[in-house]
């Protein structure tokens, strides 16, 4: 039986634990390490024999590590820890700052090579699999447009991005998008559409003492890449009302192409998530991308990599010959 793949996480919030559960599905890999900024005694690991070891210790644990799953967020943590990271393990992220990532995907990269490392930046749902139905749709379909709706459900992203405003003490942000919008498209019309008609997103504060309310929402609806571009709304509420109605993470989306083809036949492709917790699907897809990161590396492929560039049967745990007989 080959050994099985070790896998580290760097990080432990709601992503973090929902690495941690996806990797106790998978026969073929095993936790060895939760490294962590916090108080190592105030985390209970998945089982009592995964040890969770402060941050400043993983660089002595490279060898005892074949994957390490990065669990920031990509405001303030990923951009640093990204690049620091992959010069010294074969590594996967969920940075999902869109606008963003070829900046961050070439600092990943230059260190990476460095180190003679694998790194598979953005990997989620989106930037992630929608990337990819994204790309599919555009090469199967070349005369058509492509729509990308979120929601109705909670960013972790964005809601991370409020709380990181000053002032703010919790809160959590939802992407709402237009269902007029959605139908339109999907009649086959190719409706042009701004970001503004596309989604509104709607964001619950609570408010640190002493905060002034109106610079807290000022800070938030005017925040680049984040709210800038949409409607906001931001809605004050008690950090009582947060735990009570805020505690769950769903979330997902639609990527629709539309498109004709021959003598003007027309085509929609849509491909769709509804999920019960964010953080812990797209825990699951970076899971698998770390069982490719790791046969990427194995293949001598050091420096960064996307989902563009991952051929789909490394994700799996099965034989390229079980995938022939089975799926194709």
């Amino acid at each position: 039986m080959a050994a099985r793949l070790r896998i580290g996480i760097a990080g432990y919030g709601n992503l973090g634990r929902g690495v941690a559960a996806a990797v106790e599905r998978c026969p073929d890999m095993e936790l060895v390490g939760i490294f962590t900024r916090r108080d190592p005694g105030s985390i209970a690991p998945p089982r009592p024999d995964v040890p969770v070891l402060p941050w400043d210790e993983l660089l002595a644990h490279r060898e005892a590590v074949d994957v390490l799953i990065l669990c920031g967020g990509s405001k303030a943590d990923l951009p640093e820890h990204g690049p620091a990271l992959a010069a010294h393990f074969t590594t996967v992220d969920s940075f999902d700052t869109h606008a963003k990532i070829p900046e961050y995907y070439a600092a990943v990269d230059d260190a990476a090579r460095a180190g003679g490392h694998t790194a598979i930046v953005s990997v989620g749902w989106d930037p992630g699999m929608f990337s990819l139905n994204r790309l599919l749709g555009e090469a199967l379909l070349p005369d058509g447009e492509t729509y990308t709706f979120w929601g109705k459900g909670l960013s972790q992203g964005h809601s991370d991005a409020v709380r990181r405003v000053p002032g703010v003490a919790g809160g959590v942000q939802y992407t709402v998008p237009s269902e007029e919008a959605i139908e339109a498209v999907r009649s086959g019309r190719r409706p042009e559409l701004t970001t503004r008609q596309k989604h509104r997103r709607e964001c619950y504060v609570v408010l640190a003492e002493g905060a002034d309310a109106a610079e807290v929402e000022r800070a938030i609806v005017t925040m680049p890449h984040y709210f800038a571009d949409y409607d906001t709304t931001v809605r004050f509420i008690s950090a009582e009302e947060l735990a009570r109605d805020h505690a769950a993470m769903p979330h997902g989306g639609f990527v629709i192409r539309s498109g004709s083809t021959g003598a003007g036949s027309a085509q929609v492709v849509e491909y769709r998530l509804e999920l019960g917790s964010n953080p812990e699907f797209t825990a699951s897809v970076l899971v698998a991308y770390a069982r490719a990161a790791a046969r990427l590396h194995a293949a001598g492929q050091v420096g960064a990599k996307t989902v563009f560039d991952v051929p789909p049967g490394l994700l799996s745990p099965k034989s390229a010959e079980q995938l022939r007989a089975e799926l194709l």
